[in-house]
This record gives structure tokens, C-alpha cells and sequence, in this order.
């Protein structure tokens, strides 16, 4: 469903890195901006930094969906001729 919108797997895994360096850059400016300090700042970087597993994740899984289809086709392809 995901790719018939559009997605395509290297859209996800440039939004696992941009989560990656959003976990980072939340960090720090959370260090510097939260009055409560250090425990709210990591604990604002863990949950943007859970972001990346679950997009890599659907990258993965839209390029092995885009593999099968890329297959499909050629051997469709291969047939009619």
C-alpha cells in the first residue's frame, strides 16, 4: 500500500537518518532549553531516536517488496516475448 502511494524504500531510509540527527539535535537543545534538565532531555532523544529502527524497517521491507515486483515483471517481460 505504501508504495502504490508513492513510498519508496529510499524515502524511508532518509527519514530513519533524519530521525537519527533529530534524536541528536533534540538532545542537546532539550539539555539546554529544559529546566529539568539531563533526565528530560535523554529521555526526549530516546523517543525521536525509536523513530529510525522503525523506518529503516519499513525501508527494508519496501525494498524487498520493490525486489519481488522488479522480478515479476521481468519474468512477465521474458514470457511475452
Amino acid at each position: 500500500m505504501l508504495h502504490e502511494k508513492g513510498l519508496k524504500s529510499e524515502h524511508a531510509y532518509c527519514a530513519g537518518f533524519l530521525s537519527v540527527g533529530l534524536a541528536v539535535a533534540s538532545w542537546f537543545g532539550s539539555m539546554k532549553v529544559e529546566p529539568l534538565g539531563v533526565d528530560r532531555a535523554d529521555r526526549w532523544g530516546i523517543f525521536v531516536g525509536e523513530w529510525a529502527p522503525t523506518f529503516f524497517a519499513i525501508g527494508l521491507a519496501l525494498a524487498n517488496y520493490e525486489h519481488n515486483h522488479e522480478h515479476e515483471t521481468e519474468s512477465l517481460d521474458f514470457g511475452a516475448e
